[in-house]
């Protein structure tokens, strides 16, 4: 997989976690959203965190999905003691050769040597500040897919300390922890933002710029420079192949191989297989969507119907929302039929309904909402039977 590295954005990005662009609220939080599989970790990872360490700056990464069976405020406790570990290495050996099992860091944080990594006994914004100062340097910590930390307590007030760690170590003008927070879903992350009670209540959710005019002259590049024969490459027919795969670069790299392929027997351009590939795969995803969604139970249909109609706004047992399930069904609908409706839609393979620790729910795959947006644009909402078979 090819790389194309974002230096400039990650520059600005990290000036304004510094506090140095005016006008900027990122040291107070950067929250960035991007779809799922358009390089927003990649870029965090391959990107970011060098250009922050390039600066001295300690950093911490963490990705809320990357163990999906655990709890999200435990990966985040577990992320930051490992990275304590090292700095306490020397002082627990210390401690471990003079028969003591606790290690008095700075006079005022008893850290347990044989626990280093679970913070037990220490809370986030201790071992934060712990890290900080046994490092002697900013720290970053950046949580990947953040709205997860939503789906449980532990995460919920993980989050929280975060907010009260960033307050109590930052300072006007001297920012010491800087927090990155990303998701691959806009509005769930919103509810980190906006919602009641939300840790970082005021601060904005950006939508991370997506790849397109620059990764395409680089790509195109690249072909030129390995097949001369090629050229031009046909900039724009790319551009518009990487916008119908959703601006995902590793299914558009992989349509990009095949056609270039000498196994694909092409006696034309290779530029049109790209765009055909690119119609394909949209088409594929729609028509998997559509089956989904008419797999489901009638009763689900509804729930989820007014799931994406309403977004942020769904409160599944309201009177309208009954009214509207009834409507849809030609059946009463209570409050516990909706329930069993909406955890079935979450138990499904991959799930269809995602629900936050205070009860909150959405769609799972943010894609569904443009498959939803787009047939209601074609007047070709709801999807029917008739409508798959193409008749």
């Amino acid at each position: 997989m090819i790389h194309y590295p974002r230096t400039a954005l990650a520059k600005e990005l990290v000036a304004a976690l510094q506090g140095k662009t005016v006008f900027s609220d990122a040291p107070n939080g950067l929250f960035l959203t991007a779809p799922r599989r358009t390089g927003k970790s990649t870029f965090l990872q391959a990107d970011l965190k060098p250009a922050l360490e390039t600066l001295g700056v300690v950093v911490v990464y963490v990705d809320l999905w990357a163990d999906q069976r655990r709890d999200p405020g435990v990966l985040i406790a577990e992320a930051i003691g490992q990275a304590l570990r090292p700095h306490l290495g020397r002082l627990a050996k210390l401690a471990k050769s003079a028969g003591v099992e606790g290690v008095n860091l700075a006079g005022w944080l008893q850290i347990n040597t044989s626990k280093i990594g679970t913070l037990d006994g220490a809370t986030l914004s201790e071992a934060l500040r712990a890290l900080h100062e046994t490092a002697k340097a900013p720290v970053a910590l950046i949580v990947d897919e953040a709205q997860h930390a939503l789906t449980s307590e532990m995460g919920e007030a993980a989050m929280a300390a975060l907010k009260s760690a960033r307050d109590q170590l930052n300072r006007p003008g001297a920012v010491t922890l800087m927090l990155v927070m990303s998701g691959s879903d806009r509005d769930k992350l919103l509810r980190l933002v906006t919602t009641n009670g939300a840790p970082f209540y005021g601060s904005q959710v950006h939508r991370m710029p997506m790849l397109g005019d620059d990764f395409m002259a680089h790509i195109a590049q690249l072909i030129e420079t390995r097949q001369p024969k090629l050229k031009p490459v046909d900039r724009e027919a790319l551009l518009l192949a990487f916008q119908g795969f959703g601006c995902r670069p590793q299914f558009f790299m992989e349509a990009l191989g095949n056609a270039l392929s000498p196994l694909a027997g092409l006696t034309t351009r290779f530029e049109p297989a790209v765009l055909e590939a690119a119609r394909q795969r949209q088409a594929d995803e729609e028509a998997q969507m559509e089956s989904d969604y008419l797999g489901l139970k009638p009763l689900e249909r509804a729930v989820l119907w007014r799931l994406l109609e309403q977004g942020q706004r769904f409160r599944p047992y309201d009177g309208e929302a009954l009214a509207f399930y009834q409507k849809k069904t030609g059946a009463a609908v209570t409050p516990q039929k909706t329930q069993n409706a909406l955890e079935a839609l979450r138990q499904r393979i991959p799930a269809m309904v995602w629900k936050s620790a205070r009860g909150e729910y959405a769609v799972d795959d943010a894609a569904m909402h443009r498959w939803f947006e787009t047939k209601v644009a074609n007047n070709t909402w709801p999807p029917t039977e008739r409508q798959r078979e193409g008749v």
